[in-house]
């Protein structure tokens, strides 16, 4: 992506903060900070990173499984968005079109053949995901531990898939988003993202089928 290829902004649910009530931790910006934000404030985006960069990190740590790599590509996305703000639609969650713009970052990344994964990458166990959902334990240490030791096989498994199947699953999975706007981020039909999602998970079953039991 250059920086004149402004990404555009993916349909999402409607911001639900408004006025100057304060968003919580896991809430998007308030209108007015969103619109700051596309005047290009300095305050406004300044606000918008310290919500926005721990995500966009995680996102990036998960599909590149690199922390120096992903920081990189942390920094560019930020550099993108500020160019690119007035492209932002302050009536929605940007949470889509920042990964919209993370992922195709990645993607470029990894076009340009000078990104190799490193199996041995950083810890994504502070991440939830897929392994919360297959833990077997009954009470909540037992829990706990089984769902940090899965969580570094999901990982592992995950890291292992071709890149358009590990970015099905880490959009979907990871960061909640539907199907559909799977598919917009990643420029393919609604049908089709299902089906690539659908490919994914029966990747990860046949690889975590002797490690999970």
């Amino acid at each position: 992506m250059t920086p004149d290829d402004r990404p555009a902004h993916p349909a999402s649910p409607s911001v639900s903060t408004t006025g100057d009530s304060p968003a919580g931790p896991g809430a998007a910006l308030p209108r007015h900070v969103l619109e700051r934000v596309r005047a290009h404030d300095p305050q406004a985006l300044g606000e918008f990173y310290d919500r926005y960069v721990d995500r966009v990190f995680g996102l990036a740590l998960r599909l590149l499984g690199e922390r120096a790599v992903a920081e990189d590509i942390t920094s560019e996305v930020f550099l993108k968005v500020h160019r690119a703000a007035a492209q932002l639609d302050a009536s929605r969650d940007p949470a889509p079109w920042l990964a919209a713009i993370t992922t195709n970052a990645c993607r470029d990344l990894w076009r340009s053949g000078a990104h190799r994964m490193n199996r041995r990458s950083d810890s994504l166990e502070d991440a939830p995901g897929l392994a919360e959902r297959l833990t077997r334990g009954q009470d909540e240490p037992e829990r706990e531990a089984l769902a940090r030791e899965r969580e570094g096989l999901v990982r592992q498994a995950i890291e292992a898939l071709p890149e358009n199947l590990r970015v099905a699953v880490v959009l979907h999975d990871y960061e909640g988003l539907d199907h559909l706007e799977v598919a917009k981020i990643t420029g393919i039909e609604h049908a089709a993202a299902r089906k690539r999602y659908s490919r994914a998970l029966e990747a990860l079953g046949r690889s975590l089928k002797e490690t999970l039991g």
